[in-house]
């Protein structure tokens, strides 16, 4: 059976995520809530450069048209 990205995102609610943004940046955390233009909810965010772990960001918004590709973690 064929699936759908919001199916795959759906299923991804409450696990850990990586995004990486059009600045360069990854952020990852665990995926609150999505709506229908990509706009994403993540609790224990951090923020990663190279790797490693720049900073602690918490429970943050992320607009969908600032977000390349999302990964399952």
């Amino acid at each position: 059976m064929e699936t759908r990205p919001f199916d795959d995102l759906n299923a991804a609610r409450g696990k850990g995520v990586i995004l990486e943004l059009k600045s360069g940046k990854q952020l990852t955390g665990t995926l609150k809530s999505f709506d229908q233009h990509v706009n994403i909810v993540l609790d224990n965010s951090e923020e990663r450069m190279n790797g490693e772990i720049s900073r602690k960001l918490g429970s943050i918004f992320v607009r969908g048209d600032t977000i390349v590709f999302i990964s399952i973690a």
